[in-house]
Order: C-alpha cells, then sequence, then structure tokens
C-alpha cells in the first residue's frame, strides 16, 4: 500500500486517538552483565547479543508486569541514544569531539562523556539503522512496539568541526540535509514493516530556548538560531512525512541533554513553542516537566487541539520517587491549557541515554516506571 504524502494528510490524519496513557522515552539502565561484556575484549560479538537477548527479554517482560502497552527493548543494544545512527554510517570519527559544559544541579561538569563523533568523510550508510534490533523485538514483544531515533538535526551542532567537517560538506546544513536523506529511508522502512510507534529524540531544540546556547549557535555556528529553529524544523518534518502512514503514530521528544543525570540547557518552550508545536508534523509530543528549569505550562497553549502531549514530570535524573498527588495535581495543572483528554505521563527523559546510564539504580529506576503506570490509570479511569 502506498502510503500518503504529508500534504495529502488532512485533519483527521492528525487527531489520532490517544493510545498510550502511560509512556516512556525508552532507553533504560544497562545491567552490569552487558557493560562488563562490552568492555572484555574475549566476549565475541556473538556473546555480547546473546547477553543482551536475554536482557531484553527481562526488560519487554518488566514493561508489560508493570502495566505498559507501549514496548522498546530498552536500547540495551546502543552505547548511546544516537548509536544506531553512528555506527550504520560511516563517516563518523569516533575519536574526535566537539566539547560541551554539563550541568547537575547548580555545578558545571565538564567530565561526562561524549557521545558522538566528527564526520570526517562524506556519508555513506553501510546497514539499516535498527536492523539489528527491530527483528528480534519483532517476534518477543507483547505488544506494540516503539523505536527511537534521533533527531537529523542532532548531528550539525555536535558532529561538524571547522578545518575537518567542512572538507566535504561545506556547511552545517549540507551536512543536515545529507543526514535526512539516509533518516527518510529508514524511517519510511520502519512504518511499512509495522511498527506502530515512531519517536525522534530532538535534544537540539533546547538551544533555541536557553539564551546561552543561542550565543553559541551565532559564535561557534557563525548562524542566525532563528533561521536555523526554521531549519530544523523543515528538516524533521521531512523525516516525518516519509514515516506517516495510517496508524502509526510520529512523536518527538524534546530534550535538554541526558548524560549521567547531566543536562546542558535549560529554560521554558516559550521563546519557541508557538512556531514547534504549530509547525511540527507530529502526532505527539513528549515533553520534560521534571523540574522548574522545564519552565511552566503555559507554552502548551500553541499546541493544536487533537495532539497529544506526554507530560514528563518524573525524573529518570534522580533516584528520589516523586509524589503520585503531586503528579495528580500537575496534570490537573496542565489541563488548563491541553484538554485532559489529550495528556499522557511519562518519565522526563530515558533513563540512559547513554550505556553508562543515570545516577540510580534499577530499582529506583522500575519504581518510577510503575508510579508513571499506577498515575496514569488513576487520573484516566
Amino acid at each position: 500500500m502506498k502510503s500518503k504524502s504529508f500534504k495529502e494528510f488532512g485533519k483527521e490524519d492528525y487527531e489520532m486517538p490517544v493510545r498510550y496513557r502511560a509512556d516512556h522515552i525508552g532507553s533504560f539502565l544497562r545491567p552490569a552483565e552487558i557493560l562488563e561484556a562490552r568492555r572484555n575484549p574475549a566476549v565475541t560479538p556473538e556473546q555480547l547479543k546473546a547477553i543482551e537477548d536475554r536482557h531484553i527479554l527481562r526488560v519487554l517482560a518488566k514493561q508489560k508486569e508493570l502495566g505498559f502497552e507501549i514496548f522498546t527493548d530498552g536500547e540495551l543494544r546502543r552505547r548511546n541514544f544516537m548509536s544506531d545512527f553512528t555506527d550504520a554510517v560511516e563517516g563518523f570519527d569516533l575519536g574526535d569531539a566537539v566539547a560541551r559544559a554539563w550541568k547537575a544541579g547548580e555545578k558545571e561538569d565538564a567530565h561526562v562523556s561524549s557521545v558522538t563523533g566528527i564526520v570526517g568523510a562524506k556519508l555513506r550508510q553501510a546497514r539499516p539503522l535498527t536492523g539489528h534490533e527491530l527483528p528480534f523485538l519483532k517476534k518477543n514483544s507483547p505488544g506494540a512496539i516503539k523505536m527511537t531515533l534521533p533527531s537529523a538535526t542532532q548531528f550539525p551542532a555536535i558532529s561538524f568541526k571547522r578545518g575537518v567537517t567542512d572538507k566535504v560538506y561545506k556547511d552545517h546544513s549540507a551536512l543536515l540535509w545529507d543526514i535526512v536523506g539516509i533518516m527518510k529511508a529508514d524511517l519510511a522502512k520502519l512504518s511499512a514493516e509495522g511498527v506502530s510507534y515512531i519517536q525522534i529524540d530532538a535534544p537540539r531544540y533546547s538551544y533555541y530556548m536557553d539564551p546561552k546556547w543561542r550565543e553559541w549557535i551565532r559564535a561557534e555556528m557563525q548562524a542566525d538560531p532563528d533561521a536555523l529553529l526554521d531549519e530544523a524544523v523543515r528538516a524533521d518534518n521531512a523525516c516525518f512525512e516519509a514515516a506517516r502512514r495510517p496508524g502509526v503514530t510520529l512523536a518527538i521528544h524534546l530534550c535538554r541533554g541526558n548524560n549521567r543525570s547531566h543536562w546542558y540547557a535549560e529554560g521554558g518552550y516559550d521563546a519557541i513553542a508557538e512556531k514547534l508545536f504549530g509547525t511540527l508534523a507530529v502526532d505527539c509530543f513528549l515533553l520534560e516537566y521534571d523540574d522548574a528549569r522545564s519552565g511552566t505550562f503555559e507554552p502548551l497553549r500553541f499546541v493544536p487541539r487533537g495532539k497529544t502531549v506526554v507530560l514528563g514530570l518524573v525524573s529518570s535524573k534522580i533516584a528520589k520517587l516523586e509524589s503520585g498527588d503531586d503528579l495528580v495535581k500537575r496534570i490537573e495543572e496542565a489541563a488548563k491549557f491541553v484538554p485532559l483528554e489529550n495528556l499522557t505521563l511519562s518519565p522526563q527523559c530515558g533513563f540512559a541515554s547513554t550505556m553508562e546510564g543515570n545516577l540510580l539504580t534499577e530499582d529506583d529506576q522500575w519504581a518510577k516506571m510503575r508510579l508513571v503506570a499506577e498515575t496514569a490509570r488513576r487520573v484516566w479511569k
């Protein structure tokens, strides 16, 4: 069946019924056995895969036990949330990286691992981006599958290095649109193969919310932040257009950085809400709202009626368990701007955007996931 193009879709295509009141971003803490196996040169790829398979089955079973109806493999096969792309596409120098200061609380800490490399050659896709993950998931998932992929907009800001990348791509824009071409082909294939929920993880939009990163764009990328924001929306929409099919939920997770419980950007959605919520061609926005650095719910007034907002109210960065009563109150506050029937609940981000994971235990992680599921059942009976 030939899928419709973005322009052929009408209002009814975007007013999809809310399917999952309890959601999650996709990544879970890696068990010590996986981390140790990856560090051990004596472990063969076949042995590593067997270990991953076993733990993925456990993670799938845990999601079902807690009452979730959408399933991921926890990204357990990935080094980080972007490694599906960087491992499948040749041209990245993973030994080189652009430095970035990370924050945890009031302190800045630059000693957090980098999660990607520099583009030093023309990009060439060597294998499907999620080809090592999807077959096992399709065979073993107890329900609908969510696949997560990084936004194409993630790479130009952190993988473009002057004097290196500009020898093969004249500027950030040229790199971006080459990546879009790769992403479009894979996203189209995913939606055609029965994946019912596709989530694009897009930390880069946080640059346009945070004044210090807007200045970084002007200084380091030598570009106008508002012009880059417009281009970023066009790039992501081109990818979503390729994946758009009846019955497939398309979602974007807007992140402020997530690495060992650190982040790199802060600020509310106010500065970009009208443009972002009004023009991104998605069904679902997964938004961080775990603490004061995320701002208020007021920008949600720009979310078009019929689209879903997933409220990331439960922190994946700290061990302390939130209060169910407090979550209910915050959902009620958000419902002043988005109808309650168009709201759902999730953790604010993944628990392990990098394989090292955030600074909490697996028991903490599952307690938070249980809280999400129980609160969702309480609010949307």
